[in-house]
C-alpha cells in the first residue's frame, strides 16, 4: 500500500515536473518573440531615421507597416475621386457629394475641390440639348445608381483636366463608423438646421455653434442642404448645394485633423477595416499603407479647397449648373499644381520705403509661384514684393500658364489688391478660392514684363 502511494506522488510529482517545463518552454518562445520583434522593430526603425526622412513622415507607423524606406521615396500624388451616395435604400441613387481629393506626400500639399452635382457634363450643346439629355448629363446622374462609375470618372476628368487615379464611393454607414470610431469631431455648425423627410427617414435638427458631431450628427450635418422653411445658409456662405459643399469640405477637414492625431495611430487598422467594409473602391490596402506614415506627418494647414465656379442656367426647362471653363482651369491649376518647397524668404533688401511700411497694419502674407519658365522672373518678382514691405511666406515653379493673376484669398481690401496690381502690373484678380495660410496668391504667366 505504501509503495503504491509513493508510486502515485512520484507521478504527480513528474507531470507537475513536465507541466512546469512545458510553460518554461512556452514562455521562452513567447520571450524570444518579443525580442526577436524588438529587434527587428528597432533595425528597421532605424533605416528610417537613419535616412533622415524623420521630418517627412512617421517611422513609426512606417516601420510597424513594415514598408522599406527606399519604397516611400516612390511614393506621389494620388488624385481621388469621391462620390457620396444618397436616395432610397432599393431604389434609384444618385450622388449626393462629389469631390476630387489630391494628396502629394513628397510636398505636404493636399487639396479639395468640390463639384456642384447638377453640373452638365454632356458633350452635346446645352442649348440645342433635350431635356432628358440635360438631366441624364448633370453630374450626380451620369453615375447612373453605381453602375456607370468609369463613365463618371471620364466626364470628371474632362471638366477638371486631370487625371483620376481612384475612386471612392461612401454611403452613409462610413461616415457614421468612421466619426464615432475617433470619438467624434468637434465643428461649428455655420447655422440653426431643421428638416425632415419621412420618405428618406432623414430627420434632421442641429443647432448653430461649436459642438462635438458624432455620426448620427454628421449624416445629418452632410446632408443638409435648406430648412423645412426653405431657408438656407446665407448667400455670402454660400446657399442650398453650394453651402452644403463648403460645409463638407470644411467637415471633412476637421475629421481629418482628429483623425491624424498621435492617438488614432493605433485605430489605423480598425479604421481601415470600417471603410473597406463600407465603401466601394478601386484602392487597394496595400497602396493606401504607403500614404499613411505621411499622414501622420500632415500639417491640415496644408489642404487648399475649392469649388468649380460657374453657374445656375435654365436650358429646355432644366436647371443646371455650367461651369466656368476658364475660371475651372485657373482653380485647378491653383489647387492640383505641385509647388516645389523652399525655405520663408527673409527680407534682405535695405527697407527704402519704410514710411509706407509703417502705413501697413500687418504684413500681408503671400504664396507666390511662377508659371513663366524662368526662374530670374521668380526672383524679380519676390524682390519687389518684399520691398514693398509683402511677406512671401512661400514660393515655388508651377505648370507654365499664359495669364498672370493674382487671388485674393482672405478677402482682403480693395486698397491691397489695387497696391498689388500696381506693383506688378498685373489686372486680373480672382477671389472665387479659399486659402487660410496666405493672404494672397499671386501667379506670373508668361504675360508678365
Amino acid at each position: 500500500m505504501k509503495k503504491d502511494i509513493k508510486s502515485n506522488d512520484k507521478k504527480k510529482k513528474k507531470k507537475r515536473s513536465k507541466v512546469r517545463v512545458f510553460f518554461r518552454i512556452i514562455l521562452l518562445i513567447i520571450l524570444t518573440l518579443i525580442i526577436g520583434y524588438g529587434i527587428w522593430f528597432a533595425i528597421n526603425y532605424s533605416k528610417h531615421v537613419s535616412k533622415g526622412e524623420e521630418n517627412h513622415y512617421d517611422p513609426l507607423s512606417a516601420t510597424a507597416l513594415g514598408i522599406d524606406p527606399e519604397k516611400l521615396k516612390e511614393v506621389g500624388r494620388i488624385n481621388v475621386l469621391i462620390l457620396g451616395e444618397s436616395g432610397y435604400e432599393d431604389d434609384y441613387k444618385l450622388t449626393d457629394s462629389i469631390m476630387v481629393a489630391s494628396y502629394n506626400p513628397q510636398t505636404q500639399q493636399a487639396s479639395m475641390l468640390s463639384i456642384p452635382r447638377d453640373t452638365y457634363v454632356g458633350r452635346k450643346d446645352k442649348n440645342s440639348a433635350t431635356p432628358n439629355y440635360l438631366a441624364s448629363y448633370k453630374m450626380n446622374s451620369v453615375y447612373r445608381n453605381g453602375t456607370n462609375i468609369p463613365e463618371t470618372i471620364t466626364r470628371v476628368e474632362e471638366l477638371v483636366g486631370i487625371k483620376i487615379h481612384n475612386y471612392v464611393l461612401v454611403d452613409t454607414d462610413a461616415i457614421v463608423q468612421i466619426v464615432d470610431a475617433i470619438g467624434g469631431v468637434t465643428f461649428n455648425v455655420p447655422i440653426d438646421m431643421n428638416y425632415d423627410d419621412t420618405n428618406q427617414n432623414l430627420h434632421i435638427h442641429l443647432k448653430a455653434g461649436e459642438q462635438l458631431i458624432d455620426g448620427a450628427k454628421a449624416e445629418q450635418l452632410l446632408r443638409f442642404r435648406h430648412n423645412q422653411d426653405w431657408t438656407s445658409y446665407p448667400e455670402e456662405y454660400g446657399d442650398n448645394d453650394l453651402g452644403r459643399m463648403r460645409t463638407q469640405r470644411e467637415f471633412i477637414q476637421a475629421t481629418l485633423k482628429q483623425l491624424i492625431r498621435f492617438e488614432n495611430v493605433t485605430k489605423v487598422l480598425n479604421l481601415l477595416d470600417i471603410v473597406f467594409n463600407n465603401v466601394k473602391t478601386d484602392l487597394t490596402l496595400e497602396t493606401i499603407k504607403y500614404y499613411i506614415p505621411y499622414a501622420f506627418k500632415f500639417n491640415m494647414e496644408n489642404i487648399k479647397s475649392g469649388m468649380v465656379p460657374g453657374e445656375s442656367q435654365k436650358c429646355n426647362g432644366i436647371w443646371i449648373y455650367v461651369a466656368n471653363k476658364k475660371q475651372t482651369k485657373q482653380i485647378v491649376d491653383e489647387l492640383f499644381t505641385d509647388i516645389l518647397p523652399e525655405e520663408p524668404v527673409t527680407n534682405t533688401i535695405e527697407d527704402t520705403n519704410s514710411n509706407e511700411q509703417d502705413k501697413k497694419e500687418e504684413k500681408i502674407k503671400i504664396e507666390l509661384l511662377n508659371g513663366t519658365g524662368k526662374n530670374e522672373k521668380l526672383e524679380e518678382v519676390k524682390q519687389k514684393l518684399i520691398k514693398e514691405g509683402y511677406d512671401v511666406t512661400k514660393s515655388g515653379n508651377t505648370n507654365n500658364t499664359s495669364n498672370s493673376l493674382i487671388i485674393n484669398r482672405t478677402m482682403q481690401s480693395k486698397n491691397i489688391e489695387e497696391d498689388l496690381k500696381e506693383i506688378l502690373n498685373i489686372d486680373k484678380i480672382n477671389n472665387n478660392s479659399n486659402n487660410s495660410n496666405v493672404d494672397f496668391t499671386i501667379i506670373i504667366g508668361k504675360d508678365y514684363e
